[in-house]
């Protein structure tokens, strides 16, 4: 049965696509060779997708027409084709595009003549024309621009965020070809309430490379604030306060415990064609990766002062995901911070609302079941992300000692980070 829209991979960026998609009653399939199975059966799958969308969501779209399929020929019967396969960093920290080529591959073969094919997935710039271009012509024997078009538009989802939804937040395209963009932007078109068109795909690649890294640099700005205002006895929660209010040139960002997310930070924009790395992305870098350690040497300074050592403590940590009030574990520090403090002999347990088993170095992690009274029996709480369900004033008097790395407690009434 042909289709509007082929949405291939349901991760983080295929499924809220789809999810719009059907909303706004496009004739929606999704093929995912691993996912589509547990989504056909109005399931999540077990691989942090409870962090983007919620079995409920995934009901109303089946509802609503939405087809999850493992078959590849269903491909062949569609108008727009969206690549969202993740790229997730190599052990170089480079982007891996093995994914994007082999959902490249399963299209190709199917292509047909006046196809819109638009990658979403995270690429360095030149992916679209380099990569992916290559891929589909080979693979179909059709040409890009020609025979059908091809664009690239960068992925802005925030999960969580309700101020800024899917149709409210502009798209940003890129196409091939003048006549590439118009078809990709009439596609989105009937999505978002904004289109902004860029010169080509290579700009439009490079809108996701200066935004991930706005991010990672200006929050490793904070986080080094963090620790000078910690050297010098300065409340840097006062003085993010009093700097927001500031009506132009700033925007603030406050310190954790690390930098989570799908935004990969790239301090090489494009390492086959020998680009000069970012060096402040990769100084920010190196800032970011050290804020998991800044948390293990606050804690052991807190358990010092009570005369307790790391050692054979008991250390609580509060919320394990990488954003509030989501499941998402994706490059959640607090993995790292687990597993330093095992290294270093203590007995760490959790909570989290949203994460009902968690596993580091391979083992399972004791789950707090009764929040108050696990605060209270440890010798140390970790607040890592700030839940909307934690009630962090009663937390502050429970529990013996609290380190906040969110700066989410009133004043005094916790060691902030």
């Amino acid at each position: 049965m042909p289709a509007d829209l082929a949405v291939i991979g349901l991760g983080h960026l295929g499924l809220p696509l789809a999810q719009a998609a059907v909303a706004r009653g496009i004739d929606t399939i999704g093929y995912d060779p691993v996912r589509a199975a547990d989504l056909a059966g109005g399931r999540l799958p077990c691989d942090g997708a409870e962090g983007i969308l919620t079995a409920a969501d995934v009901r109303r779209m089946l509802s609503g027409g939405f087809r999850p399929t493992v078959n590849p020929a269903e491909l062949g019967r569609v108008r727009t084709a969206v690549i969202c396969a993740p790229t997730p960093p190599a052990a170089d920290r480079s982007l891996d595009l093995s994914q994007v080529a082999e959902a490249a591959r399963a299209l190709a073969a199917r292509l047909r003549p006046h196809t819109t094919v638009i990658l979403e997935s995270p690429a360095y710039p030149g992916t679209t024309e380099e990569f992916l271009r290559p891929i589909l012509e080979s693979g179909s024997g059709l040409r890009a621009g020609r025979d059908f078009h091809l664009a690239y538009s960068p992925g802005r989802l925030d999960p969580g965020n309700r101020s800024h939804g899917y149709a409210g937040t502009p798209k940003v395209i890129g196409g091939l070809t003048p006549a590439c963009t118009e078809s990709a932007a009439t596609f989105y078109g009937r999505l978002t309430d904004k289109v902004v068109r860029a010169r080509g795909p290579r700009e439009a690649e490079t809108v996701h490379l200066l935004e991930t890294n706005y991010r990672h640099v200006n929050m490793a700005l904070v986080n080094e604030m963090a620790v000078l205002c910690h050297d010098l006895g300065i409340d840097l929660w006062d003085v993010i306060r009093c700097a927001e209010t500031k009506p132009f040139g700033f925007q603030a960002f406050r310190p954790g415990p690390g930098v989570g997310g799908h935004g990969v930070p790239l301090d090489v924009p494009n390492p086959s064609r020998g680009a000069r790395p970012l060096r402040m992305v990769e100084l920010a870098q190196q800032v970011n990766d050290r804020m998991p350690q800044y948390v293990i040497q606050r804690s052991a300074t807190l358990l010092n002062e009570h005369g307790k050592s790391v050692r054979g403590a008991r250390v609580l940590l509060l919320g394990v995901t990488y954003k509030p009030d989501l499941a998402d574990q994706q490059g959640a520090p607090a993995q790292e911070v687990a597993t330093r403090l095992m290294e270093l002999g203590a007995a760490v347990s959790y909570h989290d609302p949203y994460v009902p088993n968690w596993s580091v170095l391979g083992r399972p992690v004791p789950r707090a079941d009764t929040l108050y009274e696990a605060a209270a029996d440890a010798d140390l709480t970790i607040l890592l992300q700030h839940h909307r369900t934690y009630d962090l004033q009663g937390l502050a008097v429970k529990a013996q000692l609290l380190l906040d790395t969110r700066g989410a407690t009133p004043a005094g009434a916790a060691h902030r980070l």
